[in-house]
């Protein structure tokens, strides 16, 4: 099958008036020229599939409110038409395993392992390529030997170290962590500070433990060869440290300087595409059009928004060195080179044929993975018809 007279986003460069030949699920031919084929694209541009190393859209769909709880099949259905119809083809779902869940709660080891072999067994039956990133709370000593399980079983994708605890991290600035704290439980921000304080309280550990943790899991990972990922460096030391340990992705850096060391050490950075759409971090902390300006941006996830990818590619993409294919990178051929993926994230002979087309607007109106349509708006093939009846 050929798509035709389209924009093609290929890895170093951009062909205006391209056409692409699918079979077998692959990509067979690139030409640089219209050909005769029934799906033409008169404007619109093809970029490979986006590929999401972190987005916290599942427990929503699972927990949609305090104490509502959907079934996975529900809740999964759901996000895999979300993500397809933001061109996403490749999703790692987060899960998080957090100090201070009481059982059965949402991010409970013994709720979020339930979560994940749920998880694990529905996504064979879904359009987009689900996998799991385990989230894993390094003051939750419990949780070790839950994840061990699950890694042992196969049921784990990626694994990120996370420490929330108020104060450091992501939550480094308290006044700003009080503030949205209230809006968002909708209390006074004096009772929104004595809930940071309980919270401090509760999830404080020795270093010796917290180290002890990530040694562990750390381990785990290399043992089950499952990549491992930092999450919210705020320090040079404790980019270093997750260095040390293996991570390969550092996660959310909270600074410019945690980014800058993450990079020196040969780890790739992730950033959320709606901070990167919107130029600010909800939280106050390092902005990840900044952090693309100092060469300092190797990823973008969905984080919490995935139709948030596409704009933050066109937002990048005026100050990316590489213009279009070098912001388009951030969400295909990066994350896909830290993963392992082999298969995907580029426009390229030989390739799975996992695509995503837009519209002169930026609109998502298809989404295909390995050759197959998992998404559409119905407007592409209208715009066919109609380039035929006037060819």
């Amino acid at each position: 099958m050929w798509l035709s007279d389209f924009t093609l986003v290929l890895p170093d460069r951009i062909i205006p008036h391209g056409s692409l030949c699918i079979a077998a699920g692959r990509i067979v031919e690139i030409a640089d020229r219209p050909v005769e084929a029934p799906l033409r694209g008169n404007g619109h541009t093809i970029f490979p599939g986006f590929i999401d190393m972190h987005g916290d859209m599942i427990e929503q769909e699972l927990e949609p409110r305090a104490n509502v709880h959907f079934p996975m099949p529900v809740a999964l259905a759901a996000l895999d038409a979300r993500l397809a119809a933001a061109g996403v083809t490749t999703a790692y779902a987060s899960v998080s395993f957090s100090r201070g869940a009481r059982e059965g709660e949402r991010r409970s080891f013994d709720h979020t392992s339930r979560v994940i072999r749920a998880l694990s067994e529905a996504r064979g039956n879904t359009r987009v390529d689900h996998r799991i990133h385990a989230r894993f709370d390094i003051t939750f000593d419990n949780a070790v030997g839950v994840l061990r399980d699950l890694l042992e079983e196969g049921r784990v994708d990626l694994v990120s170290l996370m420490d929330h605890t108020p104060g450091q991290g992501q939550y480094r600035n308290l006044e700003i962590h009080i503030r949205n704290k209230a809006a968002n439980l909708g209390v006074s921000e004096t009772e929104a500070r004595q809930i940071v304080d309980e919270a401090i309280a509760l999830r404080s550990r020795p270093q010796e433990a917290l180290l002890a943790n990530m040694q562990t899991v750390a381990r785990l990972c290399r043992d089950q060869g499952v990549p491992l990922a930092s999450h919210d460096d705020d320090t040079a030391d404790k980019a270093h440290l997750m260095a040390d340990l293996g991570a390969v992705i550092a996660e959310f850096p909270v600074t410019a300087e945690a980014a800058q060391v993450a990079i020196d050490r040969g780890l790739m950075t992730a950033m959320g595409a709606p901070n990167a759409m919107r130029g600010q971090s909800y939280s106050g902390n390092l902005s990840a059009r900044e952090a693309h300006r100092a060469g300092h941006l190797s990823i973008l996830a969905a984080d919490y928004h995935p139709a948030a990818i596409l704009p933050a590619i066109r937002a990048l993409a005026a100050q990316d060195p590489d213009g279009l294919p070098g912001a388009v990178r951030l969400a295909t051929a990066n994350p896909a080179r830290a993963l392992g993926l082999t298969d995907v994230g580029e426009i390229r002979g030989g390739k799975s044929a996992d695509l995503v087309i837009a519209d002169a607007a930026d609109q998502v109106v298809m989404t295909l993975r390995r050759g197959e349509v998992i998404y559409s708006n119905g407007t592409l093939s209208t715009v066919s018809q109609e380039a035929r009846a006037f060819a």
